[in-house]
Formats: structure tokens, C-alpha cells, sequence
């Protein structure tokens, strides 16, 4: 082969594998959307058992001022979990852990805890993520040479190409 060639082979193969990397990036995407979106419904379904929402909660000055008029022995400041709320945060709730089949009865407070906590690494995963489609999509882009010698439809069909076993 001469040198032109074995660029060329060089240059398909790399657009070949930051193709794959943005594929399977976009697909964790789809995944850490899906779950997302899992986490979301129980915080709202727990939120619903409470029976508050992110705004019905009273600030912890509010529920200070009420809790002095009649006592002088409680504490000045009571924290007021924002989806807790007046309900009991001791009361048990199922919850099956993320990545296992197993069902679990906590608390009710621990519960949403882990599922917020849950929701903003995600949240940052998914940040990462995106911000690393789009250096790869940049980068496959930059090397449009490819786009005069080669059809996208053909560099399409190089990326999706499979292995047979043998």
C-alpha cells in the first residue's frame, strides 16, 4: 500500500472509532434520561403522599414565628424538609434501590433523600455527557475531509458495520 492509502485507512479508522464513542454517548444518554425520569415521578409521588409541593412548604422562619407565640422550651429553629413537610418523616416507605431487585422499607425522609440525591448526580452526569457529545461531534466534524472523498451515507454505513464471529 502506499502512503496515501494507509493515511486514508488511518483517517477512516479513527473517524470510525470517534463515531462509535459518540453512538454509545448518545445512547447512555437516552439511559440516564430514562431514569431520570424514573427518579421524577417517585419524588412527585412522594411529594403527593405528603401532600406538598416544592413551593407549599413554609420557610423555616414561617413555622419558627408560629412554633414561638405558644412556647418558650421548643428550639428557636426547626428544619422543615422541603418534601417532607408537616408529614411524618419516620413513617416507612418501600423502595427498590437502583441497579437491584431488592425491595427495601425506610424511612420516608431517607427515602426522597436518596432519590434527590440520586437526581443531581444524574442531573451532572448527564451535563457531563452532553458537553462530551458535543467535543465528539465537533471533532468528527472537523475532519470533514473525509465528506469530498467519502458520502455520509457510506461513512454512516462504516460505523454501524458489525463483526461476524468466525
Amino acid at each position: 500500500m502506499d502512503d496515501s492509502m494507509k493515511q486514508f485507512q488511518e483517517s477512516l479508522i479513527e473517524v470510525e472509532i470517534e463515531a462509535e464513542n459518540l453512538l454509545l454517548a448518545r445512547q447512555q444518554l437516552v439511559e440516564y434520561d430514562r431514569v431520570r425520569n424514573g427518579n421524577r415521578e417517585a419524588l412527585t409521588a412522594l411529594r403527593r403522599r405528603a401532600q406538598t409541593t416544592k413551593t407549599s412548604v413554609p420557610s423555616p422562619f414561617e413555622s419558627m414565628m408560629k412554633e414561638i407565640e405558644g412556647s418558650t422550651s421548643r428550639p428557636l429553629v426547626k428544619e422543615v424538609c422541603a418534601t417532607c413537610g408537616n408529614h411524618d418523616s419516620t413513617e416507612k416507605t418501600w423502595m427498590m434501590f437502583p441497579g437491584t431487585d431488592v425491595f427495601a422499607r425506610i424511612p420516608f425522609h431517607a427515602a426522597h433523600t436518596i432519590l434527590e440525591e440520586d437526581q443531581a448526580q444524574l442531573d451532572l452526569d448527564t451535563k457531563k455527557l452532553q458537553s462530551y457529545v458535543k467535543e465528539k461531534s465537533f471533532l468528527i466534524s472537523e475532519k470533514g475531509v473525509l465528506a469530498d472523498k467519502i458520502s455520509p451515507g457510506v461513512l454512516r454505513s462504516l460505523v454501524t458495520l458489525t463483526d461476524k464471529p468466525t
